[in-house]
Formats: structure tokens, C-alpha cells, sequence
């Protein structure tokens, strides 16, 4: 069951898990992908950045000011990739931290009691959800985006284990 407090824990570890992951990286590893259409892990970064910005406290506002009365704006996953370009690992990094301290610090004042996390919302392509469950999908989305750089690292060396790989 959702549980906020825990929910918060992984948040808030989310920038300081990429940077201890990315920060310093020569390019190739950042701007390594698993193909056409896919996300590097400076494209994570960057995505991560723009759901800051535009997705989840916008849509958890949303709920509390106007329930399932008018759906959430959709979500451009790739609304990032202009506002990224050119800009170094160490200042995205930077702004994801940032944002992600504002943006916790906004739902930690909510005051948000366990009847709250029932209120329901609209997603424009998933129907009606709640604020508890809307904030745990902030969770796994996280996790999923970390998971998803570990293993786009990991692939840039699929193929130099050698014999190893069958481990």
C-alpha cells in the first residue's frame, strides 16, 4: 500500500544515485543508447528534468484544485531533448537536483493526510487515478529510469567480457 514517507526515501535519492552514476563520464557512456528511439543516460537526465518541470506537480496540483474534473495535460516524454542540447552532465545533473528538492519540499508542505492520497484525478489516456497512486507512479518511474541507465551502461561492455558474458 502507499505509505508517503516511504515514498519520499526513493525520491529524494533519485539525483544523487544519477550523479554518483553519471557526474564526470566521458561522452560515450552518456550518449550510449539501446537503439532507435530509446533513451541515453543523458537523455534519462534530461527526461527526468522536463517531468519535474511539467508532469508530476503540476498534475498533483491539479487533484487537489480540481479533482477528475479536467484531465492532466499529456506528458511529452521527448519534451526535453531541445532544452538538453549542448548543455554538460555536471549542470543537468545540478538542475535535476534542484528541482526535485523544490518540487519535494512543495509536496512535504501539502500536509497531505492518508484521505488525501484517495482524491482522484484524470489521466487523459489511463482514466480516472488518485494522488497516492499518481505519486507512486512517480516512484517506479524513477527506479525505472535508474534501472534503465545501469543497463545501457552495462551493454557498452556486452561484448568485451568475453566468456564471462554467459554470467
Amino acid at each position: 500500500s502507499f505509505d508517503l514517507p516511504r515514498a519520499l526515501e526513493v525520491l529524494s535519492r533519485t539525483p544523487s544515485v544519477l550523479e554518483s552514476l553519471l557526474d564526470g563520464l566521458w561522452d560515450p557512456w552518456l550518449d550510449a543508447s539501446e537503439g532507435p528511439d530509446t533513451f541515453t543516460p543523458r537523455d534519462v537526465v534530461g527526461h527526468l528534468i522536463h517531468g519535474e518541470q511539467t508532469d508530476w506537480v503540476p498534475r498533483i496540483r491539479l487533484i487537489l484544485e480540481r479533482g477528475d474534473s479536467e484531465p492532466f495535460v499529456p506528458f511529452d516524454r521527448f519534451g526535453f531533448r531541445e532544452t538538453i542540447k549542448d548543455r554538460p552532465i555536471d549542470d543537468l545533473l545540478r538542475e535535476l537536483r534542484n528541482l526535485r528538492s523544490e518540487n519535494l519540499d512543495y509536496v512535504r508542505g501539502l500536509g497531505l493526510s492518508a484521505s488525501d492520497f484517495d482524491r482522484k484525478g484524470r489521466h487523459p489516456a489511463l482514466g480516472t487515478d488518485t494522488l497516492g497512486q499518481l505519486i507512486a507512479s512517480w516512484v517506479v518511474h524513477d527506479l525505472g529510469h535508474v534501472r534503465q541507465v545501469v543497463r545501457v551502461l552495462a551493454r557498452q561492455y556486452d561484448e568485451a567480457v568475453g566468456p564471462w558474458k554467459e554470467y
